[in-house]
């Protein structure tokens, strides 16, 4: 039987995190897939390199959002 993650000490590890692709993140942000990559390219959203293609941590987006928020006057 398989333990549980709350068993191994708490910790989730990389099967709990949701990868999303480059397409995944542009329809999710109603952007370009080119957009994403820029975003990636420059650093202001993390992603990992899968053989030729990008991964981009759910989270990622969401903080990447949560932090492009500005206030207007």
């Amino acid at each position: 039987m398989a333990k549980k993650a709350a068993d191994r000490g708490g910790s989730e590890g990389v099967s709990a995190v949701k990868f999303l692709t480059v397409a995944e993140v542009a329809a999710m942000m109603r952007v370009s897939k080119m957009t994403v990559y820029r975003l990636v390219h420059s650093g202001e959203l993390t992603a990992m390199r899968v053989g030729r293609s990008f991964r981009v941590p759910e989270k990622a987006v969401h903080d990447y959002l949560d932090n492009a928020y500005i206030e207007t006057a």
